[in-house]
């Protein structure tokens, strides 16, 4: 079928949505478990399609011409671009866009802002707050070919690579040249790296390596109008002027599309040791990590934490198994080093001491990468089991670390009956809560008696609304509980000097301006 035969059907299809009040944007949550109910975040937020222009014949074609083999428009086809990850949002763009390389998005978004095209930008699409798929009908560019490893320094540790490389094709790269990518994530076999710099994710290596603001070094960046800002340095010191690079990581796609990436990657640690440990309450998780960070020091390179919630989830609905039964705290210690005799007596004089204390009740330590593969399974898994238990509410929460259990807490105590399951889980040595919230299916009065308790309670411990998820289209509106109105107000501005058009992601990450807009 010819491709604007195909688009033609995709717009009935666009127009049947409306027919049956069905709103682009009105997240579906359907979710590995079969069929729920329709989640009206697109009502809650009063989202209305800005005045873009709608996609015609022509456009297909003028793709089609400058991208022949790489245009999608089939329904079936873009179907699965629509969808987010967790099946909790969907969109009805009809056409899916794969550039290869950065002058094809020149051209693309050149051609759209003359259009007053909207354009959704798509990596992994392994977000968790809608960001990565469409709200109505914006065009999809997704980065999937574009992941080509363009070149790497031995001798520096810097790697230049596409935006649409996939990290763990990276993290394989770079292990048999002897380093490791700073960032680790349980969705590393289907993100790409420059999604996770867009959304400037955290990950499970962020105690060891910091976040992506200090390991990307430069980037390379096509604005909404086109124009291509080549900032690819590999220069670990460049004080010429403003550091440009930080506007765009963590944006979310919404003031330019990233097509490349340098970074600094440190080189694989020689020694790497897991424990697992169970901790009675989450007092002793804490002073487990004091004193885990004094007699560790500089091998210590994760300190994650569930509770048996969580435990319970693994085991029942992926067929884990803990090597440390019935304990109300788990806790995952990794230690990275180069001298594997000196790392494992430093590891063993500190569970000595955790024992002999009564800080830990038991545990198990791995040496050897299978091992340590399976006890790592055990955390990064928690969200792959949560989508087994209906509907999931997500929150992504930092607080300062001694509170960070107390939410979880407050949160059950205020829900009772009425919420299937709540689990708290994290990243512990960076003050970073996971909080998910279980129930048979989406339910609304569930929702408010959630948001924005869980705001405000955030927002009086001084903690942030999103840790490393980011905002996307699901949070945009609760920005005001993390950032005061000038600094929102200062983030518009700079949405409307470099996307005058808002074509580039609209609907996420702020909030609406009084015109309707985001700029």
């Amino acid at each position: 079928m010819a491709a604007a035969a195909v688009w033609r059907r995709g717009a009935a299809w666009l127009r049947s949505c409306r027919a049956n009040r069905e709103l682009p944007g009105v997240p579906r949550a359907r979710g590995c478990a079969g069929s729920r109910e329709v989640v009206p975040t697109c009502e809650r937020y009063a989202v209305r399609r800005l005045p873009f222009a709608r996609l015609a014949d022509g456009d297909v074609a003028f793709f089609e011409r400058l991208m022949p083999g790489r245009v999608i428009t089939g329904e079936e086809e873009v179907k699965p671009f629509n969808v987010d990850w967790l099946k909790s949002v969907r969109g009805c763009s009809q056409l899916v866009l794969k550039p290869q390389t950065t002058a094809e998005v020149s051209q693309i978004l050149r051609y759209c802002h003359e259009r007053n095209l909207a354009v959704n930008p798509q990596g992994g699409n392994t977000g968790l707050v809608g960001g990565s798929v469409p709200v109505f009908d914006e065009i999809i560019l997704s980065t999937a070919l574009m992941n080509k490893i363009i070149s790497f320094d031995k001798v520096s540790g810097i790697l230049v690579c596409q935006a649409g490389c996939v990290l763990e094709r990276l993290s394989e790269y770079l292990e048999e040249q002897g380093f490791i990518m700073p960032l680790d994530l349980g969705a590393k076999g289907s993100c790409h790296i420059g999604g996770n710099v867009a959304t400037n994710a955290g990950g499970l290596r962020l105690l060891r390596y910091g976040s992506l603001r200090g390991t990307v070094l430069g980037l390379q960046v096509v604005l909404a109008d086109g124009s291509a800002l080549d900032c690819l340095t590999s220069l670990r010191k460049d004080n010429t002027g403003y550091d440009l690079k930080q506007l765009f990581i963590g944006s979310e796609g919404t003031l330019g599309v990233i097509t490349a990436v340098s970074i600094l990657c440190p080189q694989r640690p020689k020694a790497v040791n897991v424990a697992f440990l169970g901790c009675q309450s989450f007092a002793k998780v804490l002073e487990t990590f004091t004193t885990c960070r004094a007699m560790l020091g500089e091998i210590l390179s994760a300190y994650e934490f569930m509770d048996e919630k969580c435990m319970e989830l693994v085991e029942t609905h992926l067929k884990l198994s803990s090597p440390v039964a019935d304990s109300p705290f788990y806790v995952l210690i990794e230690t990275s080093g180069s001298n594997s005799t000196h790392d494992e007596e430093k590891l063993h004089n500190f569970l000595e001491q955790a024992m002999a204390s009564g800080l830990v009740t038991d545990g198990t330590v791995a040496t050897d990468k299978k091992k340590i593969k399976v006890l790592w399974s055990l955390r990064e898994r928690i969200t792959e089991a949560l989508t087994h238990e209906g509907y999931v509410y997500k929150y992504d929460i930092s607080l300062p670390v001694g509170k960070l259990y107390d939410l979880v807490t407050d949160m059950r105590a205020r829900l009772g009956q009425s919420a299937k399951n709540v689990v708290g889980y994290g990243h512990l040595g960076d003050g970073n809560l996971h909080l998910n919230i279980t129930a048979e299916s989406y339910s609304h009065s569930l929702l408010e008696a959630i948001e924005p308790f869980v705001y405000e309670w955030t927002a009086r411990c001084s903690g942030s609304i999103s840790a490393e998820h980011g905002l996307g289209f699901k949070k945009r509106h609760f920005i005001h509980y993390s950032k005061p109105h000038e600094a929102v107000l200062l983030m518009q501005q700079f949405k409307a000097m470099l996307d005058p058009k808002g074509i580039l992601n609209p609907y996420k990450t702020l909030p609406s301006a009084p015109d309707g807009s985001t700029c």
